[in-house]
Parts: C-alpha cells; structure tokens; sequence
C-alpha cells in the first residue's frame, strides 16, 4: 500500500476511537442576553411585554395618542400616552389595570428589575 493511504487509514482509524467532544454554552452566557420586547407588535394597542427597563414605542393614532412611555419601579408601573397636543397618563400597582387612551393596560406581575404587562384595546 502507499504511505499515503496508509497514512490516512491510521488517521481515520484513531479519528473513529477518538472519545467525541461535544461543547455547549455554558447556561449563564445563554441566560446573560434577556429577550428585548417586540415593540412593534404592541403598535396596535394589542400585546404582552416583559420589561427589564424603560421602553417608549408609537402606536396607531387611532387611540388619539401616537406614543406610548413606560417606566416602572418595584411599586408601580407609570405609563404615558403623547400625541399631537395631548397627554394621558396613568399610575398602576401590581395586579391593577388602567388605561391611557383606550389602550387597557394591566400589571401582571412587578418587581424592582421586571415588569410583565399586558396591553389590549378598551372598547
């Protein structure tokens, strides 16, 4: 046989005994990047968000407002509604529901470095 073959067999033989190394993540870098909210889908007035911190997004003018600032502590969720000569806004504990505009807004849970809320359009 050649050398080369024969070289390349001895490879491929200690490749197939060689013990398989398998490498992951460790759980605190996969953990470490918290998921940004999707602002864009509360456009319409209609979605649920998990804060971490302050955001501000737009929302459709039918609600007489174009914009929609939320900020929270460990107490309370503070959410203000702005557009063209207008200002709505509203102060909300854990567990209350409230609106800016029309736009329902309840506190599902609250804590000092995450708000989880839910948005829906009051009729």
């Amino acid at each position: 046989m050649p050398a080369t073959i024969t070289t390349a067999l001895a490879v491929a033989a200690s490749l197939a005994f060689a013990p398989a190394v398998m490498t992951a993540a460790p759980a605190t870098v996969a953990h470490a990047a918290a998921k940004k909210p999707n602002l864009r889908a509360c456009y319409d007035g209609k979605c649920n968000l998990t804060l971490t911190k302050s955001v501000s997004f737009r929302v459709s003018s039918r609600y007489g407002i174009t914009r929609l600032a939320i900020s929270f502590s460990s107490s309370r969720v503070h959410v203000k509604g702005t557009g063209p000569g207008v200002t709505s806004q509203a102060w909300l504990g854990k567990g209350t529901s409230g609106s800016v505009n029309n736009i329902g807004v309840k506190v599902v849970s609250l804590s000092s470095g995450k708000a989880v809320l839910r948005l829906a359009p009051r009729r």
